[in-house]
């Protein structure tokens, strides 16, 4: 690891507003923040452009970058602080351990940008909206809540539509090409670093939003053991 990570991961621990791996946090979001605004989730956030143009559009909000990797967490955090960021906090976790940090229907929204693709068939149980995740998710949602996926994988976006579809979730919008029609408004304008690098390299960039139907029974409430032992 270089010198520059391990000062980050070192100053990372001295943020207000980065947790790592905290203990007994479902349904003390509130508390954390300091009121009981609705809370939506970045997954594998990286440097947390998501989390941090969210906050800006929406101070009501509150908002978290989830990620494993301190070293990306930091430039978030740090930006964060600087512009007084009240409504943003950074957990660095694996995303498979979401339900130990977030109550049954805490989380309003979940944003999904960038995440990796997976390409490779053997690796499809990585991929963020595989049902493994898909059932994490559900546990953690308020009813209605809305999960959104931004990518340029064409593999992936596929393999989502497909998903959903199989589980029965409402499909709520879905674009081939947010930047067909110009610059898009909104969250959809917020760019990632990855989204200028894939844009710079003339990838079209898709987005889908859904959620789970009402009669949950599509969607196991349990995570196997199988799932679980694949954490390790």
């Amino acid at each position: 690891m270089g010198y520059k990570k391990l000062i980050r991961f070192e100053e990372i621990k001295t943020f207000p507003n980065v947790l790592i791996f905290p203990q007994d946090m479902p349904g003390k979001w509130a508390s954390f923040f300091g009121n009981d605004h609705p809370v939506t989730l970045e997954l594998a956030c990286g440097k947390g452009e998501y989390t941090i143009g969210l906050a800006r559009m929406h101070p009501d909000r509150n908002f978290i970058g989830v990620d494993i990797k301190g070293n990306r967490i930091w430039k978030g955090a740090r930006a964060a602080q600087v512009e007084c960021l009240k409504n943003v906090a950074f957990l660095r976790t694996d995303i498979m351990g979401l339900t130990e940090y977030f109550g049954q229907g805490e989380v309003r929204e979940i944003w999904i940008p960038f995440a990796d693709p997976y390409l490779r068939q053997s690796k499809q149980k990585k991929r963020l909206t595989h049902t493994r995740f898909l059932r994490l998710y559900h546990r953690i949602l308020a009813p209605g809540g809305k999960i959104h996926l931004k990518t340029d994988s064409a593999e992936l976006y596929s393999f989502t539509l497909d998903t959903l579809q199989a589980q029965h979730c409402e499909l709520i919008n879905h674009i081939q090409d947010i930047h067909a029609a110009g610059i898009p408004e909104g969250a959809l304008g917020i760019r990632t670093y990855y989204e200028n690098l894939h844009l710079k390299a003339g990838k079209t960039i898709k987005y889908l939003s859904f959620r789970f139907p009402d009669e949950h029974t599509h969607i196991q409430t349990q995570i196997d053991a199988a799932i679980v032992e694949e954490r390790y």
